[in-house]
């Protein structure tokens, strides 16, 4: 990905609907957030990595520039790796776009903090949007994996302590591979 579609996108994880935790996404320095990420992901994708982090003014700049197609960044308490894939996948999310075939893949081995699992536009924890949290995991996404999908739990509420599909059914439904 063009370090240009990055930033873009980047900018559009953390003004959207990723969790509660963006509305309380507290500035980091350069230093903090590589510290943040630090355990995110595997080393050797860190490292190599284009780094994102929300300056000042809100927006996201690079801080490293990276040489294997991954992207790492803190949307909200929620440190994440995402191949270039899923970059383009979480993109045509927050923008509402089709979703795209190609298998992506994320790594967020620190968890997160918890969102919706039946609703991918939902930003606060209502009686009604299954609000789930899970531990450290993976994510699989795209048209590519859709038969894949189909041998996990598509339960509106899962056990998130084993696989399962959040957003079921939706064009963003993708798969949850949490790590024991």
């Amino acid at each position: 990905m063009k370090p240009a579609s990055a930033l873009l996108l980047a900018t559009s994880c953390i003004v959207g609907p990723m969790s509660t935790a963006n509305a309380e996404h507290k500035m980091m320095d350069d230093t903090a957030l590589m510290a943040d990420l630090n355990g995110a992901a595997p080393a050797h994708v860190i490292a190599h990595a284009t780094i994102m982090n929300m300056g000042a003014d809100g927006k996201m700049k690079v801080i490293q520039q990276g040489t294997n197609g991954w992207t790492c960044m803190d949307p909200g308490g929620e440190p994440m790796c995402a191949d270039e894939a899923a970059m383009e996948w979480v993109n045509a999310w927050q923008t509402k776009g089709p979703a795209p075939q190609k298998l992506g893949f994320v790594y967020m081995l620190k968890g997160d903090s918890g969102t919706s699992n039946t609703d991918p536009y939902a930003t606060k924890k209502t009686a009604d949007n299954n609000w789930i949290k899970t531990g450290p995991h993976v994510m699989i996404m795209g048209g590519e994996a859709k038969s894949m999908l189909q041998a996990y739990p598509r339960n509106p509420m899962p056990d998130p302590t084993n696989p399962y599909v959040m957003w079921p059914g939706t064009p963003y439904e993708h798969l949850m591979l949490p790590i024991k």
